[in-house]
């Protein structure tokens, strides 16, 4: 038999049904009676059941959302048999739209990073040459991948920069219980053509980086420094983690720089540790400046 793993959510008429595959291919469906169901008989066949009141079809999971007629402990386990030996006899879940464009194989794995709530996903191509990050969906308008990614719930922030996308979470689920999950999701995603970055809609941020190109001349010889060692001793390593450090500023009276951090080095408990015996120390010497400090302007 399939097996269906049952899943609370954090609403209590909704129950979600997962299958240990991914069951849909970069496609969300919500259907709310059976005549809107057509791309999907086993959705149809759930609608038979009187207490059905939504079929959601998604990544690896079916989700249903019941009627308060019954509770879920009365009709779960009899739902998810019923979904198993459906599929087990060769029902269809969704009707695979055959116009679809053919696959192209990518190749993405999981990093682990100093911060234990960010993991990056490798992918075997480059996605950008422009870092861009997302603190929440509505920022998204320039990545349907990163759109997509923050409806799951544990999807708390997103950066994506060369041939990787950093994905912070919250506390609510563990890595092991979500790596899976996300690495098929983002596969399929790009294999199927999906969209990670619409470079016509970060064209301003490219505009940005060359003004800020311009305006290095014009900062003090000490701002144009650090940047330039920023830009060649620290930005690989933190990169090879998953995240960007970006310089802000420099004030010369109190000598402190001003970093943004960016991906999974925004929120990393040793970003502080990172900062001042790592970066702050090798500003000191490089400038041989003994009064350098260096503070992150969103820790």
């Amino acid at each position: 038999m399939t097996k269906i793993t049952i899943k609370e959510t954090q609403n209590p008429t909704i129950l979600k049904f997962e299958f240990e595959d991914f069951i849909t291919q970069n496609q969300n469906f919500e259907f709310k009676n059976i005549d809107e169901a057509q791309a999907s008989p086993l959705a149809q066949q759930l609608f038979y059941l009187p207490f059905v009141k939504t079929v959601y079809i998604s990544g690896n999971f079916i989700a249903i959302e019941r009627y308060s007629i019954v509770d879920w402990d009365d009709v779960k386990d009899a739902v998810a048999e019923q979904i198993s030996s459906f599929v087990e006899k060769g029902g269809v879940i969704i009707k695979i739209d055959e116009t679809k464009t053919k696959k192209q194989p990518v190749t993405v794995y999981g990093e682990t990073t100093p911060n234990p709530s960010a993991l990056k996903f490798v992918v075997s191509r480059m996605l950008t040459r422009n870092a861009v990050e997302y603190k929440n969906i509505d920022q998204t308008a320039s990545s349907p991948l990163a759109q997509e990614l923050f409806k799951f719930p544990y999807v708390k922030e997103i950066f994506i920069d060369e041939n990787y996308i950093s994905v912070t979470k919250y506390e609510i689920n563990d890595w092991s219980e979500i790596t899976l999950e996300l690495r098929t999701f983002i596969k399929q995603f790009i294999e199927n053509g999906g969209t990670v970055l619409d470079e016509s809609l970060i064209q301003t941020a490219t505009k940005n980086e060359v003004t800020k190109d311009e305006a290095f001349d014009k900062l003090d010889v000490t701002s144009q420094q650090i940047i330039n060692i920023l830009e060649e001793y620290v930005k690989p390593a933190v990169a090879a983690d998953g995240g960007n450090i970006a310089f802000e500023s420099y004030n010369e009276e109190d000598k402190t720089v001003k970093v943004l951090l960016q991906g999974a080095c925004s929120g990393c408990p040793s970003s502080t540790f990172t900062l001042k015996s790592g970066i702050e120390n090798m500003l000191k010497s490089m400038l041989n400046d003994e009064a350098i400090k260096v503070e992150a302007s969103n820790a």
